[in-house]
């Protein structure tokens, strides 16, 4: 069982905490020529004192939610600390490096946690110059009970390279002492208080000072930050806001490379891709230590906190920081016609290797050489900018944060929507977005490698002929998938008569499925989560250029490397695949990639739904192991005697499986679906992991009521114009769903989970839907099994007399 931190509780009644979200205050100080100074110190901590009011704080006035500071090494400072303190003299700047540690307040407990440090800090080679006590004040600070209780006891660890190492290499070397020590101290069974060790930083160039600390209290609390001799070029600082959650220690940022203002919606699956992605990566850089990183993500961490995890791994691989920053924030590119071919080919190449991490964010990420700030790509969150002429750059969430004499003022400015601004300190000057991205864009032939290597959608060719209209069985099997006439009449008419998700006045007040006397579908078990406190919806039709459905699918590379072969993806620019296409796919041979179909059926006079759902998982996983590049799980089976399971349980417990296994990303994965045909349906399946879905049952019903005159003749004169209008009143609701959520790209909303159950029993979450909130226990597999079977006999009765020849009609 995984420890939680003092003073915060385990899962409870509507508590967890790993849906841990920031909402805070943001900015940093910096000299453009990398002059130092202690007045840099000075300066942030007035831009930390003047966000006071984007943080928060508990019923005790002096709690608060978190503050920090981030600064280069002030060596000087260390230097003459290490001598007083350790009684030694430290390596010459950049030879070694300082961290602060939090540590369990209990006296043994801090020596085991000291004990492993040092044990895998010999075990990668270095020295261990030693440990320092950080002198904190907590009267001074005027620290509140809750803060106090939840401390840590605070050491400050030095750290001298050794085999000549330095620079990037030392880092890389740090960075596995620090992951090793993490992993292994975090997760210890035994350790008692094992979630209060967290390493706020470890590194040759920068230093994180921070806590459960109100603006006003960082510097009273931390006396080394007031010494005249600790000088730095540069300081981030932070005021924490956590949305909805329990403050701690940890979770204060700075984070160490980033500091972030808003949330990342998408964060549930961003974590399960990237733990899929350990299964595909390698590093000449990190040779077989690589899988001693694992995982990147530290589960304990918030949205913030998992987005500098990512961060830092990209960095410590080879990356630029602020290439890496680009990766995780793209602009809006899919419908920006006038932008820059080369930048246009930079970002979707890039979208071949990583989702975007999307919702409100301005992110400010600095290694110490640079340091920069990046606002998401719907701009919705405020970040100001001033340059000055003593070559001083302040940025931050809010206007006048720091006074500046109006004629000192050289330029200022705010940062768009998917813009980037940059201060490289060895150059000394400030680099503005589109000389950055133009240096990204043209350093590889991304135009030519995407032409050779994309596979588009419209260029498979089927070798057999896509299924057709099949009104004979049509209604027995639109019966087995739980069509009624509301169905019909409430959902697929007026989305094809109105070209969009068809909305009602006085909302849905049938029973809660999992009360329901009725055979339910799964789908009404969820509910779909929107946009709340401080994370603002998007208009996603005033919004159009920036929301996209287009998404690449099929194997991934290496994450870490940068090649041709990365954009041999199939392009799909629409989510709902019509017949024609899905037959293309299925026999799709193209540049070596194939394509298994996967029944999703069982007999029901011998089989049950979880040893189906085990037997697909395992023929998932075996395709890929085949050398298959897409599965697609097809319940067209679905006959007198085969019971389809449904395409949401199918899909959601292959993507999680093979999340598990650190396959994912290695398969692409399409829905045959019989039973999906709402928005609501697509947008579970697409959150859940599908990739594309063809509904078609939902195609053939809407073609026999165009037969049947209850579709405009004059509008719909072929079945190809009735499933054109279908897929764009569906992409209408889905884009709707997803600006609800903040969300603009169904990249990042793919397997993102946002959606909690109700009534749902845990163990079918944990079997199909890991993560999802399931608040009210309830219905299991034996409940589902029975209502699939229910729905299964009204298409195919035993009994020829009980035969119906019309849907249901539920009321």
């Amino acid at each position: 069982m995984r420890k939680q931190q003092k003073n915060i509780p385990s899962p409870y009644g509507l508590y967890d905490p790993a849906r841990e979200h920031d909402s805070c205050g943001v900015g940093f100080v910096a000299h453009i020529k990398g002059r130092r100074s202690h007045r840099i110190v000075v300066d942030a901590n007035q831009v930390l004192c003047s966000m006071d009011h984007r943080g928060a704080r508990g019923s005790e006035h002096n709690t608060g939610d978190g503050a920090g500071i981030l600064t280069a090494l002030p060596h000087e400072f260390l230097a003459r600390v290490a001598r007083e303190d350790l009684d030694t003299e430290l390596p010459a700047p950049g030879k070694f490096a300082a961290g602060i540690v939090f540590m369990p307040a209990d006296p043994a407990q801090r020596r085991q946690c000291k004990a492993t440090v040092e044990k895998f800090c010999a075990q990668e080679g270095q020295q261990l110059v030693g440990w320092r006590d950080v002198p904190v004040d907590a009267d001074g600070a005027d620290l509140g009970p809750t803060a106090r209780n939840a401390a840590p006891h605070i050491e400050q660890l030095f750290i001298a390279a050794r085999g000549g190492l330095e620079g990037d290499a030392f880092e890389r070397k740090l960075y596995l002492i620090r992951k090793q020590a993490s992993r292994q101290l975090r997760n210890d069974p035994v350790l008692e208080d094992a979630a209060s060790f967290y390493i706020c930083s470890l590194s040759t160039k920068v230093i994180i000072y921070k806590g459960m600390l109100t603006p006003g209290q960082l510097l009273p609390f931390y006396p080394d930050l007031s010494a005249e001799d600790f000088t730095t070029h540069l300081a981030m600082v932070h005021s924490r806001f956590s949305t909805n959650t329990f403050p701690s220690w940890d979770r204060a940022q700075p984070n160490r490379f980033m500091s972030h203002n808003g949330e990342i919606n998408t964060v549930r699956g961003n974590i399960n891709w990237m733990k899929a992605r350990e299964g595909v990566i390698s590093s000449e850089l990190f040779g077989d230590s690589l899988k001693r990183l694992f995982p990147v993500v530290d589960p304990l961490c918030s949205d913030s906190g998992v987005f500098d995890n990512v961060l830092e791994f990209l960095l410590m691989t080879g990356r630029s920081l602020q290439e890496a920053v680009t990766m995780m924030i793209p602009e809006a590119w899919q419908k920006r016609q006038q932008m820059n071919a080369d930048k246009r080919a930079f970002y979707e190449y890039h979208s071949c290797q990583m989702e975007p991490w999307d919702g409100p964010a301005s992110i400010v990420f600095t290694d110490g050489q640079y340091i920069g700030a990046v606002l998401d790509r719907n701009g919705l969150r405020p970040s100001r900018y001033y340059l000055t002429h003593d070559d001083h750059v302040i940025m931050a969430s809010e206007v006048g944060v720091l006074p500046v004499e109006p004629s000192n003022v050289k330029l200022k400015g705010r940062l768009e929507p998917g813009r980037m601004f940059l201060i490289d300190f060895e150059q000394g000057k400030l680099i503005p977005d589109d000389e950055l991205k133009s240096g990204f864009s043209t350093s590889r032939p991304y135009r030519q490698w995407l032409q050779n290597q994309r596979i588009e959608l419209k260029d498979l060719r089927p070798e057999t002929k896509a299924h057709r209209f099949d009104p004979d069985t049509l209604t027995a099997r639109m019966q087995a998938f739980g069509y009624t006439t509301e169905t019909l009449a409430f959902m697929l008419l007026p989305l094809v008569n109105q070209k969009r998700d068809p909305l009602g006045s006085m909302g849905n007040d049938s029973a809660l499925a999992c009360l329901s006397d009725k055979p339910r579908m799964i789908y009404d078990y969820f509910k779909q989560l929107f946009a709340q406190v401080t994370n603002p919806a998007i208009d996603s039709i005033r919004e159009e250029i920036i929301m996209s459905l287009e998404c690449f699918v099929g194997p991934e590379g290496n994450l870490l490397s940068t090649t041709e072969q990365h954009c041999r993806r199939l392009r799909i620019p629409h989510p709902i695949l019509r017949n024609e296409e899905l037959a293309a796919i299925k026999s799709m041979d193209e540049q070596g990639w194939r394509t298994r179909t996967i029944d999703v059926t069982f007999d029901r006079r011998d089989g049950n739904l979880v040893g189906a759902l085990e037997r697909i998982c395992a023929e998932a996983e075996a395709a890929i192991d085949d050398g298959f590049s897409i599965v697609v799980l097809s319940d067209r089976a679905t006959d007198e005697f085969r019971v389809p399971v449904s395409s949401l349980m199918a899909c959601g417990a292959v993507h999680h499986h093979l999340v598990a296994s650190a396959k994912r990303t290695r398969i692409g994965i399409v829905m045959e679906s019989g039973e999906a045909r709402e928005v609501h349906h697509h947008c579970l399946l697409v959150g859940y992991g599908a990739d594309a879905i063809n509904p078609y049952v939902a195609f053939e019903s809407l073609w026999q009521a165009r037969r049947e005159g209850l579709l405009d003749a004059a509008t719909f004169a072929t079945d190809e114009s009735v499933v054109d209008t279908y897929r764009r009143g569906v992409a209408k609701g889905m884009l709707k769903v997803m600006g609800k959520m903040g969300i603009s790209t169904l990249q990042s909303y793919k397997g993102a989970q946002i959606f909690e159950a109700l009534g749902l029993a845990d163990e079918v979450i944990d079997r199909c839907f890991v993560g999802t909130a399931s608040r009210v226990q309830g219905v299991g597999f034996d409940v589902l099994e029975q209502e699939t079977l229910r729905r299964h006999a009204l298409g195919y009765p035993e009994k020829e007399e009980d035969i119906s020849l019309s849907l249901p009609n539920p009321g």
